[in-house]
């Protein structure tokens, strides 16, 4: 195996583990593990757990970008694509409901460890807000676009909270439900 499909593995499986388990608890044992190489190969490729980190931060901001141009690509109205970021919670259901939102859990742990790394991972929810923000302005909500946008990301942090803690199917089912249908209300107003 090359160096650059290591490294690649190791910070996929480093995704994994700091979500599953978080980046506190993730030690660079269970990251090699697995891997299944050698510590001496694993730190070869990382000196850090910090550096992990990094990569696995670059990792999520290349992976969000990439589904953010997929709903560009699938939704021909902001409608359309508003709902994609919508549904996430029915599409990931049974990751978030097991570990919560892995943009949300790991900037959260980040902050509580007051980690200089917490500002990196919160670009994701930045990349969010951002598209969000332009697919409002596109149904022509130029006055209230970041208020309707940090709102629906708000709303669906909480859903995917409550989700993870009370392990409903149901109740995700119907937020969802209910945040489409506040979406249709802008769009009628």
């Amino acid at each position: 195996m090359s160096g650059r499909a290591t490294r690649e593995q190791i910070v996929e499986a480093a995704d994994r583990l700091f979500y599953q388990q978080g980046f506190e608890h993730t030690s660079f044992a269970h990251i090699a593990d697995a891997v299944q190489i050698s510590r001496g190969n694993f730190y070869y490729h990382f000196k850090s757990k910090d550096e992990i980190l990094a990569a696995v931060i670059r990792l999520r901001l290349a992976n969000t970008r990439n589904m953010l141009q997929s709903w560009e690509s699938q939704g021909d109205t902001p409608r359309a694509r508003i709902r994609c970021f919508i549904h996430i919670l029915l599409d990931n259901g049974d990751k978030i409901k097991n570990y919560g939102c892995p943009v949300g859990t790991l900037s959260s742990e980040l902050a509580k460890l007051n980690h200089a790394a917490q500002g990196e991972a919160n670009e994701i929810f930045t990349l969010f807000y951002d598209w969000l923000r332009s697919q409002f302005l596109q149904l022509g909500r130029k006055r209230d676009a970041g208020q309707l946008a940090a709102h629906l990301l708000a709303r669906s942090q909480g859903v995917a909270t409550l989700f993870n803690a009370f392990q409903e199917d149901k109740f995700v089912r119907r937020e969802v439900k209910q945040m489409c249908n506040w979406l249709d209300e802008i769009i009628r107003n």
